[in-house]
């Protein structure tokens, strides 16, 4: 089982054709390929794996759950 934790796309960019993503997760920046979710734009949330965005979250979940996920320290 993963734990998803959502993150807020903060740029785009390509590399080698891909669409990519600087996205932060609660502070920390990660690269993650976009390609599965065209729709994003920049202050979108996303859910990824393997590096992957998988999908789009609403912003009110997506503060919601790192509401509750700060709680849980």
């Amino acid at each position: 089982m993963c734990l998803a934790i959502p993150g807020e796309i903060t740029e785009f960019f390509t590399d080698n054709g891909m669409k990519m993503a600087r996205v932060s997760f609660s502070g920390v920046i990660r690269t993650v390929c976009t390609e599965w979710v065209p729709g994003a734009t920049v202050g979108d949330y996303v859910i990824s794996h393997a590096g992957t965005a998988i999908s789009i979250l609403n912003r009110k979940e997506a503060e919601q759950t790192l509401r509750l996920l700060d709680e849980m320290k």
